[in-house]
């Protein structure tokens, strides 16, 4: 069985969630998804991000999805992905969707999984009108594509803190105003990304978007 693990269930993660899960369903996969995220969905948020109700984004939208497509195995982690509980959350062969708005945890997630013998992390993020999508993947111990941190100062040197670390005001304050639209850009990339690996056709590594140019442009960059 596919182990899946969706870390971020904000703006990206409600874009992608549904249409991986009717993915899944509708093509016989034998999948788990776990859906980790230790925020609250507030109205504030709804603009961009799909909900039924208030409450934690993890259980609510489990919950939510268990009900629509109900072959698959959905269940829910209401906490941060924190430097405690990483190697509880994230193990060995997993497919991990990274939808994260922080470099701390980008980091986190990437040097846990460079402790793995195999993994597949597809991470994601956008500004207001760009951003990008990247693609970690290890198999036997060996890095086939770059980790998060490679290319990127800004991850491998974060200079935000990890959610778990703020209080509930300085969550509300440190999200950047964002677009449904790049949100669901990154999204399909991110998908795009999972079907050409487990169709064994990945040839890059990480895509650039720009919603206002309509562009993206992939990058298939040295180990």
């Amino acid at each position: 069985m596919l182990e899946i693990k969706a870390i971020g269930i904000g703006g990206i993660g409600c874009a992608l969630l549904p249409f991986l899960c009717r993915y899944l369903q509708y093509s016989g996969a034998k999948a788990r998804l776990t859906l980790i995220d230790g925020d609250r969905f507030e109205r504030a948020n709804a603009a961009r991000q799909s909900f039924s109700h208030l409450g934690n984004k993890a259980e609510v939208k489990a919950r939510e999805l268990a009900q629509e497509f109900d072959s698959l195995s959905v269940r829910a982690v209401p906490e941060f992905v924190t430097e405690a509980n990483v190697s509880r959350l994230i193990k060995e062969g997993e497919v991990v969707f990274l939808m994260v708005d922080n470099h701390a945890s980008r980091k986190l997630v990437s040097g846990h999984a460079a402790t793995l013998a195999g993994i597949t992390l597809i991470s994601g993020g956008n500004d207001f009108v760009d951003g990008n999508i990247q693609v970690y993947v290890r198999r036997e111990g060996r890095d086939l594509t770059p980790s998060l941190s490679r290319y990127h100062p800004e991850i491998a040197q974060p200079r935000d803190r990890n959610p778990a670390d703020l209080s509930c005001e300085e969550l509300m304050a440190a999200g950047a105003p964002q677009l449904l639209f790049t949100n669901l850009m990154v999204a399909a990339l991110m998908l795009n990304a999972f079907y050409a690996w487990s169709q064994d056709r990945l040839a890059y590594s990480e895509v650039y978007l720009d919603i206002l140019e309509n562009l993206t442009r992939t990058v298939a960059r040295p180990v």
